[in-house]
Parts: C-alpha cells; structure tokens; sequence
C-alpha cells in the first residue's frame, strides 16, 4: 500500500461507524404515525433505538410497528392524545413498560389550515396551538421529568417549521405554534441542562405530508419553489441525518438549544 492511502480501517473511520449508534436508547416519537414522524422511527430505529410510535389511531400505529419490525426493529405502538396531560402520562408509562424508559422524545405532531385570517374562530385557534404547542409543552414536562428524576440524561427534539422565523401567507396559526416551539425550545435547553438534558428544534421547509398536501396546490407550489435554492421539496428521509445527529450524544453533546433548518436554503432567500 502505498504511503498516505487510506486503508478503510483508521480510529476516525471506526469512530464514525459508531457516532450516530443508538443501540440500547429507547426513542419516543409523538407523531410518529405521520408521514415526517414514520421517516424519524425507521431513522432512529435503523440507528439502532427501540421505537415507540405513538399517535392518535391504533391502526396506523401498528401499520408502522409492523414495517419497523419488518426492518427487525424493536418498536411499539401507543395510542395518545397528545394535547391532554392525562393521556401523555399514560403513554409514557406504556411506553416505559413495553419498551423501557425514553432517552429520546421526538414531538413530530402538527395539524394546519388555510382558513382566511378574518374567518378564524377561537376554536380552530385552540385546536391548533394545542396540538402544535400545547403538546410540545406537555410532553416536554411529562417526558422531561422522568428523564430527570432518572439522572442519566436525555435529549429532545422539537419539530418547529420554516414559518416559525418568517411568517408565511395562509397559514398565521400555524406561523404562531411554530414560533413558539422555537421559544420553548430555547427555554428548556437552559431550564433542563442541569439535568444533563438537551432540548433542540429542528425547522423543516416544504415536506408533503398530511398537514400541507390540501394546502400545496400548484400555483403554492410553484411559489414555494421560486423562493428555496435547491428549488424542489424535501424528501422524508432528508430530516433523518439531522435527527440522529441531534439524538446521539457522542455526535452532539455540546449542541443544545439549536434550531436547525433542513428547508432546501429557504430561510437563506430574501429577493
């Protein structure tokens, strides 16, 4: 071999097989019956974590454990709603007994509408800051005190949105929550580092998912497009490599309170 060649068998390269290995961590994934949310189980759990794929319809949820397990993926499913305490406590404990405690929480659900600002009522208001935000809040305490009192760490991961930092047209609740998230994301990083517990936001730009499909409509589309750099949308599995980057502790130990954006250069456009 001659000088210099790399021999495929460095310390950096074995390093780097094992940076992104959650083998042993148990991962929580709110709104992992979705379509962003399921590409975050198959990530995390091709990482090596069990996987708790939790949402509001049974059927789905074990649609998703049975493609996991396919991939030979340990997972569960727990039914919750996410926007009621009580519900979030008995799914983490469900979580705890099948699977084990949670080392990870992914908050990945989110609902949106294009209702006309003036047409907008308290109730569609409430319904989706509660499962945007209020969620968020819930599960953060309910899955952030267990990881505390257990005292060996965690790390959290926030699903906010491009639209958190620059508000869009059609969408100001949405805009709201998500802007929130943010703020909330921040708070904890700092209220839970004692606890050896890091608290980050990922911001997506323009995914397909259920939330935005009726929303992006051609002419939407074409707008959107004109505005991101790599002038496409993204794929599902594009947030993965971020979400393990951000889940494991040997590659982002020191990176807490982050917001980071995986929207194609979209937040980077101003004319």
């Amino acid at each position: 071999m001659a000088t210099g060649e790399p021999s495929g068998d460095t310390s950096a390269s074995r390093a780097g097989l094992t940076l992104f290995d959650l083998t042993g961590k148990v991962a929580a994934v709110i709104g992992g019956t979705g379509v962003l949310g399921g590409a975050v189980c198959h990530g995390l759990g091709g990482a090596g974590a069990a996987v708790a794929v939790m949402g509001r319809s049974r059927e789905r949820a074990d649609e998703r454990v049975a493609a996991l397990e396919a991939e030979g993926i340990r997972a569960a499913g727990v039914v919750l709603d996410a926007s009621d305490r009580a519900s979030v406590e008995q799914a983490r404990l469900e979580v705890e007994a099948r699977l084990g405690p949670a080392d990870i929480l992914v908050n990945a659900a989110g609902i949106n509408s294009s209702t006309p600002f003036f047409e907008i009522d308290l109730e569609e208001w409430h319904r989706i800051l509660d499962t945007n935000l209020s969620s968020v809040f819930i599960a953060c305490q309910v899955f952030g005190r267990a990881m505390a009192d257990r005292g060996e760490g965690g790390t959290i991961i926030n699903f906010s949105s491009a639209s958190s930092e620059i508000p869009l047209s059609r969408v100001p609740i949405y805009s709201v929550s998500k802007a929130g998230v943010n703020n909330l994301t921040r708070y904890l990083a700092r209220e839970l580092a004692p606890y050896r517990i890091r608290v980050n936001a990922i911001l997506p730009g323009f995914f397909p998912a259920e939330q935005n499909r009726a929303l992006l409509d051609e002419s939407r589309v074409e707008s959107i497009l004109r505005h991101t750099p790599a002038a496409r949308l993204g794929k599902p599995d594009e947030l993965v490599g971020t979400i393990l980057w951000l889940a494991s502790e040997r590659a982002s130990g020191f990176v807490t309170g982050a917001l980071i954006r995986v929207d194609g250069g979209f937040s980077a456009m101003t004319i």
